[in-house]
């Protein structure tokens, strides 16, 4: 969704030409959340009283603002171009200095410059706000603020935030007189409804910004210049920031525009009011019951993460990257987890929370997209290791339906993110509802994980392509050791457990093996390039790989793409089947491989345009005939297997992508990150 991202020097001189790649950059680390417009907002020059004859309202620099469509060099190239018309100097130094910027994904309004943020109060752009998420009662606050004699330029629900807070700064001068930005942005927040993260900028608060948030994720990063307290906790982040020394702050969508400044950061709460002035942070909390908020003291965390992971390296696509990392990236899931003598989950063992899953009435899988798809390639497994029923829900759908949701039941929530809307808006119904609720993340300190009772980190590491791949693998080896962790007490399925457990150790070097594939994949894709769709099969364990894998054609490659279940073929798919469709048929050895024989030569005898993935020395077994293609991966587990099979399929919509000269990984209409719904 859209990003945010804002820096402000304290005490330290910095040109303009310096804030403004700071900001650009920090715009280029959010570009993989999706978007389709841009923006920025710095300070001009303070006017000479001889320079203009105009009076501005306000004592500050007035604002430069600029909004593009299309991509963030867009946005680049349009600065520089008007920063020239403009004459503005791009040398001047400014000792103190807060500049905004944002990545916009269209949700009210089509990109367009005029939608893009930052949205602003009008004439003298006298407030100035970068917003994520969405007003839903923006339509009655746009009908009150025009009836004041407000105009509006934009089809955006933003532009009532900025106007809304003109409305009541005005108001507060012609009752009271002086009214602080918190004040402001109080009120303003008193009266919306909805999901946002906000960063308010005004020319009334020179050097000032103010973030608040309700629902969307907002980081707070401090970069001390003095190096004295670098990489070390802070016990209160208002007593380190009190100290009037040179420094750097940072308002973030997420980790990845601020790890390249500063390990030091801060998660902002539901209705924190984060003000910076004079170089010092104050942290307030927002009551609706109460007219005066509380003040608040947080500490701030270290980001244990390096810049290196967040860089493309020697490949072409992060898409690409990942894909390959996954070797690494499941050992590192499984790191300090997976003993000789069983599998330990500390996020599950505190509070005995093993002990209230296993006497669990249901558990109850929600997700959206891959993280659904992940939780239904475990589902098997954790039947068959916990004895207790196991249902999948579409977080959207279980909204849709109020599905029931007993105190008996525990929740599970996976998500990549930790932000997804519809996934936090199906954890906040859960918890209504009583059940224990278990988030599966990959994201340290995002909503999600805050808000569940307990939970298991997948250490996938940083995932910057839209279209997941590693944490997928991650999340299904996660959900094992959590159906291994919570069976541990079963005498009957301790040979079954002790292979699984030996499976794991093995399966990043299985994992490494696959990659011998690529070139086969990519001679695939060629073969494919000029399809109109394709069908895949699975049942058993890899009927979420059937899912999964035509997702990621359907996401990136821009080709429509199913995944279904072979079991229901008869019931209609078949009527598709001709010589020219593409069809690939999962068959690698579990309970249900006879049963794909069976589909395969029920496909064959239609003609049908087979692809088949097999185990290892199955060809002959799977394709006698030696009529079809054969893909052969190695032979583990079955309910590993589904991690194995899902990687030829990665790496084919990734060169089928790439041949068809779309982009890999910011695919049209989609962002990483959903939160909204």
């Amino acid at each position: 969704m859209c990003g945010i991202f804002a820096y402000l020097n304290y005490n330290v001189s910095r040109e303009r030409r310096y804030i403004l790649e700071v900001l650009f950059n920090g715009l280029r680390r959010l570009e993989y959340r999706g978007y389709d417009s841009s923006g920025i907002a710095v300070d001009a020059d303070v006017p000479s009283c001889a320079s203009t004859s105009a009076v501005p309202p306000y004592a500050g620099a007035p604002p430069l603002v600029f909004r593009q469509e299309g991509k963030i060099e867009n946005l680049v190239r349009s600065v520089y171009s008007e920063v020239d018309e403009k004459d503005v100097n791009l040398d001047a130094a400014f000792n103190v200095h807060a500049g905004i910027a944002h990545t916009r994904w269209a949700t009210h309004g089509v990109p367009a410059p005029r939608n893009s943020h930052p949205q602003s109060s009008g004439a003298g752009d006298e407030f100035l706000v970068v917003h994520n998420g969405i007003i839903t009662n923006n339509e009655v606050l746009k009908e009150t603020l025009i009836r004041h004699g407000f105009t509006f330029e934009s089809d955006t629900d933003t532009e009532v935030i900025p106007k809304l807070a003109k409305f009541v700064f005005d108001k507060a001068h012609d009752e009271e007189g002086d009214v602080t930005f918190s004040q402001v942005v109080m009120e303003v927040m008193r009266q919306l409804e909805g999901a946002y993260a906000l960063i308010f900028k005004s020319p009334h608060y020179p050097n000032e910004l103010i973030a608040c948030k309700r629902g969307s994720t907002l980081i707070l990063g401090v970069n001390e210049l003095s190096g004295q307290n670098s990489g070390k906790p802070f016990h209160d982040v208002k007593a380190l920031t009190t100290n009037g020394k040179p420094k750097e702050l940072f308002f973030s969508s997420d980790l990845f525009a601020i790890v390249e400044h500063t390990k030091n950061y801060l998660a902002i709460e539901d209705d924190e009011i984060v003000h910076i002035k004079d170089g010092s942070v104050s942290i307030l909390k927002f009551d609706h019951e109460k007219e005066k908020p509380a003040s608040v003291q947080r500490a701030l965390s270290v980001l244990e993460m390096e810049v290196e992971q967040i860089k493309k390296g020697s490949y072409d696509h992060f898409m690409q990257k990942e894909i390959h990392e996954q070797p690494h990236s499941l050992t590192t899931t499984m790191r300090g987890r997976v003993k000789d003598s069983g599998v330990l989950l500390g996020g599950l063992k505190e509070k005995e929370y093993l002990k209230t899953i296993r006497r669990s009435r249901r558990l109850v899988f929600i997700g959206c997209g891959t993280s659904y798809n992940a939780a239904l390639a475990a589902r098997p497994f954790v039947e068959e290791l916990t004895g207790i029923p196991v249902t999948m829900e579409v977080a959207s759908d279980l909204l849709d339906r109020q599905g029931p949701i007993y105190r008996e039941d525990t929740a599970f929530f996976v998500s990549q993110s930790g932000e997804t809307a519809d996934t936090l808006l199906a954890l906040d119904y859960a918890l209504e509802n009583g059940a224990l609720c278990v988030g599966i993340t990959n994201t340290v300190g995002s909503t999600l994980s805050r808000r569940t009772h307990c939970g298991v980190h997948i250490n996938a590491g940083c995932e910057i392509g839209v279209a997941s791949t590693k944490a997928y693998t991650s999340q299904i080896v996660v959900m094992v050791m959590v159906a291994l962790a919570v069976g541990s007490d079963q005498i009957s399925t301790q040979v079954r457990r002790q292979a699984i457990i030996s499976g794991l150790s093995n399966l990043p070097s299985n994992v490494s093996e696959v990659f011998k594939l690529d070139t086969e994949m990519k001679e695939l894709a060629s073969s494919l390039i000029d399809s109109e769709s394709l069908l895949v099969f699975g049942r058993g364990y890899n009927y979420a790989t059937a899912l999964e894998g035509a997702l990621k054609v359907k996401e990136v490659a821009l080709m429509h793409s199913e995944g279904m279940l072979a079991g229901e073929m008869k019931h209609g798919p078949l009527a598709l089947v001709d010589e020219n469709l593409p069809i690939i048929v999962i068959a690698t050895r579990d309970a249900c491989f006879s049963k794909q024989q069976s589909v395969i030569q029920q496909l064959l005898s239609r003609k049908g345009r087979l692809i088949v993935m097999c185990s290892k020395g199955d060809a002959s077994a799977v394709c006698p005939s030696g009529s079809c293609r054969v893909i052969e991966v190695p032979e583990v587990a079955d309910c590993l297997q589904p991690v194995i099979n899902i990687i030829p399929l990665q790496l084919l919509a990734y060169h089928l992508t790439v041949l068809r000269g779309f982009d890999v990984d910011q695919p049209r209409n989609l962002a990483k990150s959903v939160t909204t719904q």
